[in-house]
């Protein structure tokens, strides 16, 4: 993950030298300061990791820059190192907004795990105002921010105007219908219809004669057509004929323009050699979502921001385990899985349930508890209406103990708190 720097703010030369090599071996990234008043300097409102100092210090204390962080963004984790006399003091500082504080002497595992915390908290608040941004900045369709997407697009703005026959090829799930459809609406012929012809392609099956017809002036997007029998894919090839003769004079049929989705590789498909070669002339290839991971915030914003639509929600916020899959997982159902994904989580169901079998079971012992754990919060607080006391005492669990998985699960009672709650479930 990436994850911020740590602005380690200690006048202890020894001590700040011993944390620094101590905290790079566990692979963060530190920036010591041996004063608060340079380390005060460093820290802006977009600022993306957080803030470890100690109290006690000559010039400005460790207090006086928690305060000066927290006017900048209330929002950026500072932690606390206290000697003995200052724990009541810090604790205090905690109920004002600082993210914890850790008493002298301290092991480095246990600095090192509230440190990580920390920035997974910051990493949350960030990646949320992003998400709050593009929920309200809504795009078109199609999103294509990484390189291969912004090709891909500047080529289908080049062949869209032409009424050149072609396939978009592309993974189950990648999105083949929907680039045909903003390939459509850009063409000339956009006022006419798209018509999706798809399924068998037997005696049974849809007939292309009619489908041609009915996508007269407009475009005729063939789903599966590896799955087309030989004579259909002739017919076709007739009626394309017919078609070219039409557009110069000599005939009245159809016309219309064949895109084609194989779900194989168009050279793999098995076309009737006459069909293979109009379609491979042009081909649109739609890069699988691993190789786009740079598209994944933006559709995902698209696919809450359609899920909020159609449940009537009002807000959404990501979770840590939310974070951690669109940054880890690999999505073998592309655009169609990540959709799905996006629906579970704004409807606060349990994410897993939507993967295979084999996914579900290489997910460990930690990290199904720590689910649990998080809807029985969860639960818990619907049904006090956010009230944590009560919840306590539902959960039979002590107030601090509470506040702590509140915190490493990313919930804020707040949002329970009125008859509306159920509108703004924060995941």
């Amino acid at each position: 993950m990436n994850m911020g720097p740590v602005l380690l703010v200690e006048d202890d030369d020894t001590l700040r030298a011993a944390c620094v090599q101590a905290l790079e071996l566990a692979g963060l990234d530190v920036e010591p300061f041996d004063s608060a008043v340079r380390a005060a300097r460093h820290v802006m409102p977009s600022f993306a990791g957080c803030v470890v100092t100690d109290i006690r210090m000559a010039d400005m204390d460790g207090l006086a820059l928690f305060a000066r962080v927290r006017a900048l963004d209330a929002d950026i984790p500072v932690i606390l190192i206290t000697g003995h006399g200052d724990i009541d003091m810090a604790v205090r500082t905690m109920r004002d907004g600082a993210f914890d504080f850790i008493p002298k002497p301290f092991s480095i595992d246990h600095l090192v795990g509230v440190i990580n915390r920390a920035l997974l908290s910051r990493r949350l608040v960030l990646d949320n105002r992003a998400l709050r941004q593009a929920l309200a900045d809504p795009r078109d369709d199609l999103v294509a921010q990484s390189r291969a997407m912004v090709q891909l697009r500047t080529m289908m703005a080049q062949v869209a105007p032409t009424d050149i026959d072609l396939a978009i090829e592309g993974e189950s799930g990648s999105g083949k219908e929907s680039w045909a459809r903003q390939l459509h609406r850009q063409s000339a012929r956009h006022a006419g219809p798209f018509c999706v012809l798809a399924g068998a392609f037997g005696s049974e099956g849809p007939d292309l004669g009619d489908a041609a017809e009915r996508a007269h002036g407009g475009t005729l997007f063939v789903h599966g057509i590896e799955a087309m029998p030989r004579m259909t894919q002739q017919h076709l090839c007739v009626l394309l004929d017919a078609r070219d003769r039409a557009r110069s004079g000599f005939d009245s049929s159809p016309d219309f323009r064949v895109v084609a989705a194989p779900a194989v590789p168009l050279a793999e498909a098995g076309l009737s050699g006459d069909l293979a070669y109009r379609l491979a002339a042009v081909r649109l290839a739609i890069p699988p979502l691993r190789e786009r991971r740079q598209d994944i915030p933006a559709l995902f914003a698209r696919f809450v921001r359609e899920a909020l639509d159609q449940t009537g929600r009002k807000r959404f916020e990501m979770s840590a385990m939310d974070r951690k899959r669109l940054l880890e997982h690999d999505w073998p159902g592309n655009v169609r899985e990540l959709r799905s994904y996006a629906f579970a989580a704004v409807l606060n169901l349990p994410r897993p349930a939507i993967f295979g079998a084999e996914e579900r079971a290489r997910i460990g012992l930690a990290a199904r508890t720590a689910q649990f754990e998080r809807l029985v919060i969860i639960e818990a607080l619907e049904a006090t209406g956010g009230n944590v006391v009560r919840a306590c005492m539902l959960l039979q669990t002590p107030r601090k103990s509470l506040y702590d998985k509140l915190q490493r699960h990313g919930i804020d009672p707040a949002e329970f708190r009125d008859t509306g709650r159920h509108d703004r479930t924060r995941l």
